[in-house]
């Protein structure tokens, strides 16, 4: 990686001799290089574009959003660069409440809707194209000859469907505003302090509910990129079972940059951090660590997701025997999970309550326990009634999907998960079965053995849809899917 040179302050670049970087190369910059770089350079702005195909759909949730806070002046941040380590940073990924109401995915951008009669006017606040007088456009580090191109304002209003302003007019303008104020906290400290004195957090926190529940039921856009995220994903598992040798002759490692490529060709990025958990590894229930070894004979839990370029996510989790064929004893167990996860996606209806569906495949799970004799004398209603399956049984059975894998997280309890469902919902179904390496109050055969199968169900009109359902989920398919992949 090069080392940019960089104004001591970009904003005021003007006013200041721009001075090499500590331990830069180049002792300073001519004058006769700062005029060269000032000129020269071709018109590149674009004209014409069309709206982004989102562009209607954003608009359509500005409009509730407004509807909801009427006379108040709403505050919504994209979010910054957050270092990784010196001059590194992270990959930037704009804040789900920001990228939701506007379609754009740039840093530093802000969505502000003014109050006026009638409703708001809505202005989006981004960076606009690199500055070219004053140098910043080559010498700091966010210029466009380091990290690329980025809209003008012009090009941002045509594809954004939005009038469009310099962000960095923004912190003075919010800092002499008046009248209430919301603002989604958490992604932009600039933001912040300069609405610290005009905020509460409980009057910010509504906003944060408000815009969590209102992605609880998804419009036609968002169902059509959760579809393609699933398909995808399931491209990506088809990827790493075909070569799974490799894996077995390195580590997990190799499961996930696979998965990894897949998710950078087909879409933006993973959703979240790829489980590739192979033996023991599997009853761990977020192993992200990735690092162990993948042995034929043994399960390989793979929990991982496609992020397309929109953000929105799918979560998908198959248990895969690595040598191609389950054996008795995580055949018997797997079926189990199977049967609960049918038990669970069954339940998944228009009209039902959200829990309906960890209920079903929970009690399904209590009676293979008991059947299986690892719970004593007990009934299945008093194990459900205890919790005594979820010494194995760990999490709940599902959450809502999105544009974040746990999406509407912060939605109130009584519209989630003591919600009733409706079409348009999508939601995860994931039971799974985890015998711990040493949990010694199971059979020394169970020990190590970890199973979850996980879809993506959207909630119909008359029933669901499953997402996902392009990868199989019966043992005898999965064993049958992965022979053919195998060649």
């Amino acid at each position: 990686m090069s080392e940019e040179l960089t104004p001591e302050n970009p904003e005021t670049a003007e006013a200041e001799p721009i001075k090499q970087r500590k331990n830069g190369l180049y002792p300073g910059i001519s004058d006769e290089l700062a005029a060269s770089m000032k000129s020269g350079w071709a018109d590149t702005e674009l004209h014409g574009l069309e709206p982004i195909a989102q562009a209607g759909y954003t608009a359509a949730r500005r409009a509730a959003l407004s509807a909801r806070f009427p006379g108040e002046r709403l505050v919504i941040p994209a979010g910054n660069l957050r270092t990784r380590s010196n001059d590194t940073e992270y990959a930037f990924r704009a804040s789900t409440e920001y990228a939701y109401l506007t379609g754009d995915r740039t840093q530093d951008g802000v969505l502000v809707l003014e109050p006026v009669e009638g409703g708001h006017d809505a202005t989006i606040y981004l960076l606009p194209r690199s500055n070219r007088e004053d140098g910043e456009f080559w010498l700091d580090g966010q210029g466009e000859l380091w990290v690329g191109r980025r809209h003008s304002l012009g090009e941002a209003e045509q594809l954004l469907g939005l009038p469009a302003k310099d962000v960095r007019e923004l912190p003075a303008a919010l800092a002499e505003s008046t009248g209430p104020v919301r603002a989604v906290r958490g992604h932009d400290a600039g933001v912040e302090a300069a609405l610290t004195d005009k905020v509460t957090a409980e009057r910010d926190e509504e906003l944060r509910v408000f815009l969590s529940e209102a992605r609880l039921v998804k419009d036609a856009f968002e169902i059509s990129e959760l579809r393609k995220a699933c398909d995808a994903t399931a491209r990506g598992f088809e990827d790493v079972v075909k070569v799974l040798d490799k894996a077995e002759a390195t580590s997990e490692r190799y499961i996930e940059g696979t998965f990894f490529l897949r998710a950078r060709v087909d879409g933006n990025d993973i959703g979240y951090g790829s489980i590739c958990a192979a033996g023991p590894h599997a009853t761990t229930l977020h192993w992200v660590r990735n690092d162990g070894p993948v042995r034929p004979g043994e399960l390989l839990l793979l929990d991982a997701g496609v992020e397309t370029e929109e953000l929105y996510t799918a979560d998908v989790t198959r248990t895969l025997p690595i040598n191609g064929s389950f054996t008795p004893l995580q055949r018997k167990i797997y079926d189990a999970v199977y049967e609960a996860q049918e038990a669970g996606i069954a339940a998944v209806k228009p009209g039902a309550a959200f829990r309906d569906f960890h209920d079903a495949a929970q009690r399904v799970l209590a009676e293979k326990l008991v059947e299986w004799g690892l719970l004593g004398d007990l009934t299945v209603e008093k194990v459900l009634e205890l919790g005594l399956q979820r010494r194995w049984t760990l999490h709940g059975t599902g959450h809502m999907l999105g544009m974040d894998v746990h999406d509407c997280a912060a939605a109130r309890t009584e519209a989630y998960v003591d919600g009733i469902l409706e079409p348009g919902v999508c939601l995860t179904v994931e039971p799974g079965l985890y015998f711990q390496a040493d949990d010694l109050t199971v059979p020394e055969e169970y020990r190590g053995i970890g199973v979850r199968i996980e879809d993506d169900i959207l909630v119909t009109e008359d029933g669901n849809r499953n997402l996902s359902d392009t990868l199989p989920r019966r043992a005898d398919e999965v064993e049958a899917w992965m022979a053919g992949l195998k060649g």
